[in-house]
């Protein structure tokens, strides 16, 4: 999903910041960005589950470009457990550190500057399991209940000048699909979505530029569920 964002904001006309844990592959993705759109486009390794990486990308980031306009968290991870008393420490505070604190960590930080300069938009990728939680993703779930709580809260903090909104998708194909079983989701699952299919990643963009966008701009504070009318969760 973030892979797609960066293309479509590209081809709007957008520079583009390409941020993960792995610098080599964000580095290649911003390099066919910049050829293929002829916009500036820089990959900067950084792991947004930890406080101080969230510094250091913002500092490279203003002291590159000067400013942002844009911030879309949509860093995210949900392990695999065998039963919720295997859940560790290390896991619950590792899932809740990429799914919420770093979004909370980065929003404060590029929202002061945007609040300082001419504003901007804040997007956050959450999840259906935020509000349809399932056995299977508990910790996960919680994290993302708790930045569509931020997402409400921070267009607060941060207004007038900053907008602050959340997407909220269900089932894609995405590379967390591959852990599915998805014989499984073909013979049952997709059945409970009304679009009885996944979702693709392109098919989400178009939330992210609405939130981007002048065109959402009475829009702050708000969840939108992309899901294909999901209204079930797996257990």
């Amino acid at each position: 999903m973030g892979k797609a964002i960066c293309h479509e904001f590209a081809r709007h006309g957008a520079d583009v910041v390409v941020a993960s844990r792995k610098a080599d592959s964000c580095e290649q993705v911003a390099d066919v960005i910049a050829a293929e759109y002829g916009v500036r486009s820089i990959g900067i390794g950084c792991h947004v589950g930890n406080w101080a990486d969230c510094g250091r990308l913002v500092e490279n980031v203003r002291s590159e470009f000067g400013r942002v306009d844009i911030l879309v968290n949509n860093a995210g991870m949900s392990p695999l457990y065998d039963s919720l008393a295997s859940v560790s420490e290390e896991l619950f505070d590792k899932v809740l550190a990429v799914n919420l604190r770093g979004p909370f960590r980065l929003s404060v930080l590029v929202g002061e500057l945007m609040a300082a300069g001419d504003g901007g938009s804040i997007i956050n990728v959450s999840s259906v399991a935020a509000t349809q939680p399932g056995g299977h993703d508990l910790p996960y779930s919680v994290a993302k209940a708790g930045l569509n709580t931020l997402t409400v809260g921070l267009a607060h903090a941060l207004g007038p000048k900053v907008r602050v909104n959340a997407i909220m998708p269900g089932m894609f194909m995405t590379d967390i699909s591959k852990a599915w079983d998805l014989e499984e989701f073909e013979r049952e699952t997709r059945f409970q979505i009304p679009l009885q299919r996944g979702g693709e990643p392109d098919e989400m963009v178009a939330a992210a530029l609405y939130f981007a966008s002048d065109a959402s701009s009475y829009t702050s504070g708000a969840v939108l569920k992309i899901d294909g009318g999901l209204t079930w969760s797996p257990a």
